[in-house]
């Protein structure tokens, strides 16, 4: 191991995910400050990585002690979109199955643009099968937000191929005849439903940006339709555009 230069001794601590290796132990004894540096950077990657891999697991219980009391398809449901002042608000429902191990899968609120672009690309690729539903502004002004999301999320299941068996349900309890776990902060607690959350965030901020060509001056690219100070002086001056929810205050008054 010594006659490895301190480069080569980082691209082999990148292969090493167990800390009783006995390489490890071996360059404990390499007096170089590089290589002691490189044990050092790969200890604290080690623990962040045991961390995360805990985190995910106590993520998965609810999933997992579904699947063991003979449920076979459990999907987890979320919404984006019922605080702001323009756009749709946008369900996802995901079926996933024992083999996901996508370990970055958390709240899409804790995750950076390009984080949460990756991962749904992979969930969608990974998940045994994604449902997305929307309901834009006229039918959120119709309802009332709380219905338009109910009916979004039922809309997001009905439309599943594979019927789930239970649903976990991320704070909106859903009145139809499917056995349900209603989670409050549930794309914290449950793997499935933070893989909806993250599914239905990049849907709808994909939408937002597209929006923000068709309606310049609002800035929904940046804020996706929340009541920003750019957003409030683009309706000053702008007025009122298609997406915009005529029951959300104060967008009446720009009427």
């Amino acid at each position: 191991m010594s006659k490895l230069t301190v480069s080569q001794v980082k691209a082999l601590l990148k292969t090493i995910d167990n800390l009783t290796d006995p390489r490890l132990v071996e360059l404990t004894a390499d007096p170089r400050k590089g290589v002691q540096a490189a044990l050092t950077q790969h200890q604290r990657w080690f623990k962040r990585r045991q961390a995360a891999l805990a985190a995910f697991n106590q993520r998965f219980k609810y999933e997992r002690a579904l699947w063991q009391s003979g449920c076979q398809y459990v999907a987890g449901m979320d919404e984006v979109g019922r605080g702001p002042l323009a756009g749709p608000v946008v369900t996802c429902a995901v079926i996933l199955d024992d083999q996901f191990d996508l370990v970055g899968v958390t709240d899409s609120k804790q995750l950076t643009r390009h984080e949460r672009e990756l991962l749904y690309l992979r969930i969608v690729d990974e998940a045994v099968e994604v449902s997305i539903a929307v309901n834009e502004p006229a039918t959120i002004d119709r309802l009332n937000i709380y219905a338009a999301t109910q009916d979004a999320m039922m809309r997001a299941v009905n439309s599943l191929y594979h019927r789930p068996d239970h649903l976990i349900v991320d704070a909106v309890p859903l009145p139809f005849d499917f056995p349900q776990t209603t989670l409050i902060k549930g794309d914290q607690k449950s793997i499935s439903v933070a893989a909806a959350s993250i599914v239905a965030k990049e849907y709808r901020d994909h939408l937002m940006r597209d929006y923000d060509q068709v309606y310049p001056g609002y800035g929904f690219a940046e804020n996706m339709g929340y009541g920003t100070k750019e957003h409030l002086a683009g309706l000053a001056q702008h007025g009122v555009t298609p997406i915009h929810r005529r029951s959300f205050k104060p967008v009446p008054q720009y009427l």
